[in-house]
């Protein structure tokens, strides 16, 4: 199949070449488009610049000795922790400087890289907590079940979602060490619980069952399916099935991650054991239509939990994670085509206008951020005017929370509002980005059918590549299929490495034809003031 690229560099709206080169009309169509398309630069534009004002405001507060971050800012200033500032708030300062500053990703992200491993490893690769005043473990008595915790979520809310962009880098590398001397320390997660109300051992299973189900695929490696489907059978063929034998269901973040593990490890093994996937099925709907009929409300947001034997709502307030789960839903309904789990996802759609400015979190960004987020990777599958409005406006309302300094609230989930803004940029360049970046260039994208109209302006002078996304789920992950899955980065139009493409200059007479890996290696563009020119 043939696809057209149009792109617009310099002002939009752009309908003839210079004087020496023949004029080619542009119809009123794609100069709506464009000017589209330029809307979407301008907010892309934003969002790098708040991302990459967060790596600052976060550097300053870094510990000069060992270089690492705080894990917050009012309290706890003296530890860098896994489960914390290495999951949650490093990693998008690493992914961050991926787009905005290469010298600072091959630098400081590394050497904090660096820093961690050799400060914080404690059992074999296993990070500890370690306070920079003490330049020592925090705790002198090891906690086995911390460290398994923290380990969890730095691989899965952190190097996971590195990976997934990044392909074999050595932040992936320092994820398959913590995850091959996890497996020693642990196969199902149990007895683990930091306090009578958090469900930790949930939230742990469900982190490794979504790592293991992805991880497979990425490496072949039978062991990490085999330690998936042991998770899995606790749950889903023993006694510990999560709508029937347990009486506390978290729907929200440290709980919800069960659901989705299990949503995932069931693609996994659709493709790689059938059998297991039969012995799985049953249940498995089980648990999704006792969620869907006892844990939520009218609109068809999640309860924050509840008690899935009774039906009794245990936390009312609507959970931010809704998307985070229906991703799951969404993944089996591609499978097994029943009509009610994709309908679920409808029926938050048609209620999303009511929870507009809606405070997830007590005034928390965070609560925006994963909000957005779950909106985000469903529109990616199931698109929708409302829903691009809806989080539209709600990416304002996160951004505002912002302070001068570059901080957000000053804690771990500072993080998370860098991982959906770039999540957000990522939608409104198509998938696009170019390097070198600079906060005076604007680049945006809007998809015609098989044609991409991109529109870049930069205010003074710049030369530099345009790189296209490719499809990293295959090329990265080695996924059989692009399955909804949290912290994923949403693919919206990729280049395959061996179909040629069409791209023509509105500033020249004749088009140029690329294969898919040069776009994805990056096509030169050289920008001057005002400079117009259309590729397709």
């Amino acid at each position: 199949m043939k696809i057209n690229l149009f792109l617009a560099l310099g002002i939009l709206s752009i309908v003839a070449c210079k004087d020496a080169h023949p004029v080619i009309q542009m119809s009123a169509e794609d100069s709506a488009l464009f000017a589209k398309a330029h809307e979407n630069a301008i907010l892309a534009n934003e969002g790098f610049i708040r991302s990459e004002d967060f790596v600052h405001g976060w550097l300053q507060e870094a510990d000069p000795e060992s270089g690492l971050i705080p894990r917050n800012l009012q309290t706890d200033t003296d530890i860098w922790n896994a489960k914390d500032a290495a999951a949650d708030n490093y990693p998008f300062m690493v992914l961050t400087s991926f787009f905005t500053d290469k010298a600072l990703f091959d630098g400081t992200m590394l050497y904090m890289l660096h820093a961690e491993k050799k400060l914080t490893s404690r059992v074999n690769s296993l990070p500890d907590t370690y306070s920079f005043s003490k330049k020592d473990f925090q705790n002198e008595k090891l906690d086995m079940a911390e460290i398994i915790f923290g380990t969890s979520e730095y691989i899965k809310d952190g190097l996971l979602p590195l990976t997934e962009w990044l392909g074999k880098s050595p932040w992936s590398e320092r994820m398959m060490e913590m995850l091959y001397d996890m497996k020693n320390e642990v196969n199902v997660a149990d007895g683990i619980s930091r306090d009578g109300s958090n469900a930790t051992r949930e939230e742990v299973n469900g982190e490794l069952l979504q790592t293991l189900s992805r991880i497979y695929w990425m490496t072949g490696d039978e062991r990490f399916l085999d330690w998936a489907v042991a998770i899995g059978d606790y749950y889903l063929l023993g006694d510990h099935h999560p709508t029937k034998d347990l009486d506390y269901l978290r729907l929200r973040d440290h709980g919800c991650e069960l659901i989705s593990g299990l949503c995932e490890l069931y693609v996994s093994t659709s493709f790689a054991k059938p059998n297991k996937r039969e012995a799985y099925k049953k249940p498995l709907h089980e648990m999704m239509d006792r969620i869907l009929e006892v844990g939520r409300n009218a609109d068809g947001l999640f309860y924050d939990a509840i008690n899935p034997q009774t039906g009794e709502i245990v936390q009312e307030r609507p959970a931010d994670n809704w998307g985070y789960t229906l991703n799951g839903f969404y993944a089996v309904y591609l499978l097994d085509k029943n009509p009610k789990y994709r309908e679920a996802i409808l029926k938050i759609y048609s209620n999303l206008n009511k929870y507009t400015n809606y405070d997830w979190e007590n005034g928390s960004a965070d609560g925006y951020a994963d909000a957005i987020e779950g909106a985000l990777n469903l529109y990616n599958r199931i698109p929708h005017p409302s829903v691009a409005k809806w989080m539209d406006s709600e990416i304002k309302v996160m951004w505002a929370m912002q302070q001068e300094n570059g901080i957000i609230e000053g804690w771990h989930g500072d993080g998370n509002f860098a991982r959906t803004s770039i999540m957000y940029n990522l939608w409104k360049s198509k998938g696009l980005y170019v390097k070198p970046w600079r906060d005076d260039l604007f680049m945006g994208a809007e998809q015609k059918g098989d044609s991409l109209l991109i529109s870049i302006k930069s205010e003074l002078p710049w030369k530099g590549k345009l790189y296209f996304d490719k499809p990293r789920h295959r090329e990265n992950m080695k996924l059989p299929m692009d399955w909804a899955r949290i912290n994923q980065f949403p693919e919206w139009f990729t280049a395959d490495i061996d179909r040629e493409y069409t791209l023509v200059d509105y500033d020249k007479s004749e088009p140029t034809k690329y294969r898919g890996n040069q776009l994805i290696d990056g096509i030169d563009i050289e920008l001057e003031d005002n400079k117009r020119m259309v590729v397709y």
